[in-house]
């Protein structure tokens, strides 16, 4: 083993651990979630809550114990640059609004980026004690079971999540939701783009379009998929780690359909 394979694998054996301890962090606020304090960000529909700002701190400072000079980008805490070629990106709570209205569709997030590459993905369901993860090239699992898309299903008899956010036109998502119904297809959305991607890698959903996120919606579950045999955008090189782009995953025989249904350009 080389020492950046042992290096991933040290931050992999690590990132498995803090996620799991977030969560239950998490899932102690979302048994409570009634009760929280809750602040809105650009939106009235941009929310976070005192869940959001521990669990990150929480995640930020084992990885800094651990790798103290690896770079992080978070959510609630932005970005922190370090000096080695490691970063890493944290979402505490992908799903916050269904996490403050009690919808156990909300999951943590952990990435991990060597020299601008995504090299680790992690999206834990506390709710379902679901860890999902991915390593490049040695592929993607649910706790210690393989995961792969669905190898068969078409657009008109699978389901395909479409997500949205006020951010987006309008008219561009009820076109996008249009083209996909007149094809045949099922709209879904289950309100968190990390736990959509993860389900697509699953075979649960056949694809998964969304317009203007962030890095840390989704580059873990982009990850996830394209080593569970999916077709993804390369959202880092589009968008970086700091803007804002679409991100686009399915399964490869619905791929060139989900193209036009969305407008865009997809990358194996």
């Amino acid at each position: 083993m080389t020492n950046k394979a042992r290096e991933r694998a040290n931050r992999l054996n690590a990132a498995k651990t803090i996620i799991r301890r977030a969560g239950s962090v998490a899932l102690d606020y979302f048994g409570r979630y009634d009760t929280l304090d809750v602040q809105a960000k650009r939106t009235a529909q941009d929310l976070f809550s005192e869940a959001d700002t521990h669990v990150e701190r929480l995640i930020r400072t084992a990885i800094a114990e651990q790798f103290p000079c690896d770079g992080l980008v978070g959510e609630e805490y932005g970005r922190h640059e370090g000096s080695s070629t490691w970063q890493w990106v944290i979402d505490p709570i992908d799903g916050t609004s269904c996490f403050l209205y009690g919808l156990p569709t909300w999951c943590v997030v952990i990435a991990l980026i060597e020299d601008g590459v995504p090299v680790l993905g992690l999206t834990y369901d506390a709710c379902r004690d679901h860890l999902y993860w991915a390593a490049l090239g040695e592929g993607a699992w649910r706790n210690d079971t393989p995961i792969r898309v669905h190898p068969r299903a078409v657009i008109a008899d699978g389901l395909t999540a479409i997500g949205g956010s006020n951010a987006v036109y309008s008219a561009q998502l009820g076109g996008i939701i249009e083209r996909l119904l007149a094809a045949g297809g099922s709209y879904m959305r289950n309100g968190s783009t990390a736990l959509t991607l993860a389900h697509v890698a699953a075979g649960h959903y056949v694809g998964y379009f969304q317009p203007l996120l962030n890095s840390w919606d989704c580059v873990a579950g982009l990850l996830l998929v394209s080593e569970a045999g999916g077709v993804t955008n390369d959202f880092v090189a589009e968008t970086g780690l700091y803007g804002r782009g679409d991100v686009f995953a399915c399964a490869p025989q619905i791929s060139q359909i989900m193209e036009k249904i969305v407008g865009r350009t997809a990358q194996a």
